[in-house]
């Protein structure tokens, strides 16, 4: 007897961060290159979307880089920011399609772990209500936590993005112990009606085993793919992650 075919899993959304193309440009100061342009190029790979932090001490992207990325590029721009006045000001005057609110320290390299929601700060839900008034939906980076994921539900969010760095650093049992929270996590959120990506230290080495996760809608990557674009082009760097994505959403699970 035929089954019938079998039913197609969602595709999963991939996102590139482009802040480190901002970086290489700003550690010459010359103009070149363009995050804009480079937005463009992953867009044209297979990208679903753009990402870029526009940090309050602007280190690598900068207000003309997102203006520019909004304006370019047909796809979904994910504006990455902490939750302050003058950052909420902007987004409302760029319209990105989401916003997503991250903790931010100005002595990290990165952004480290995720926002504290269940800590009840004012001026983030403040920010959230301001945002969403402007039809601006709001992400929220977050550990994979239930305190933080209910919180955030409470606050507001539409959607989260689960903190994937634990997972990365991690090797052996306690990565695959990492996985096992992510996975509950975003299971929880799904049911919750709350939209789910991950980021952050995701590579062609580690994505697999989190792209399997059914309930994972998007991944946002950013420093790794750039890196591998070293090798690859950046092109290549966005059909190989594309490519590992979609092979690990084919095996059975």
């Amino acid at each position: 007897m035929n089954p019938g075919p079998k039913s197609q899993k969602p595709r999963v959304r991939l996102h590139v961060n482009v802040d480190h193309v901002a970086t290489v440009r700003n550690a010459r100061g010359t103009a070149y290159p363009c995050p804009a342009e480079a937005s463009e190029v992953c867009m044209a790979a297979g990208a679903d979307g753009i990402t870029a932090h526009l940090r309050e001490d602007r280190r690598h992207i900068r207000d003309e880089d997102v203006r520019a990325i909004r304006r370019r590029i047909p796809g979904l721009l994910n504006l990455e920011m902490a939750a302050t006045r003058e950052m909420v000001a902007f987004a409302i005057a760029i319209k990105p399609h989401i916003v997503t609110l991250v903790p931010e320290r100005r002595e990290e390299r990165t952004t480290e772990g995720g926002l504290d929601v269940a800590g009840g700060r004012e001026s983030l839900r403040t920010a959230i209500s301001e945002l969403t008034s402007a039809g601006i939906p709001v992400s929220l980076f977050i550990a994979p936590s239930p305190a933080q994921l209910h919180a955030s539900l409470a606050a507001g969010a539409v959607q989260v993005e689960f903190h994937t760095g634990e997972y990365a650093n991690l090797t052996g049992d306690s990565r695959a112990c990492e996985l096992e929270i992510i996975r509950a996590a975003c299971d929880e959120a799904r049911a919750a009606k709350l939209h789910v990506a991950l980021g952050h230290g995701i590579t062609l080495e580690n994505i697999g085993p989190l792209a399997a996760i059914e309930s994972v809608e998007e991944f946002n990557i950013g420093h790794a793919l750039i890196a591998d674009a070293i090798f690859l082009s950046l092109s290549g760097a966005v059909r190989a992650y594309r490519a590992a994505i979609e092979a690990s959403r084919a095996e059975p699970q």
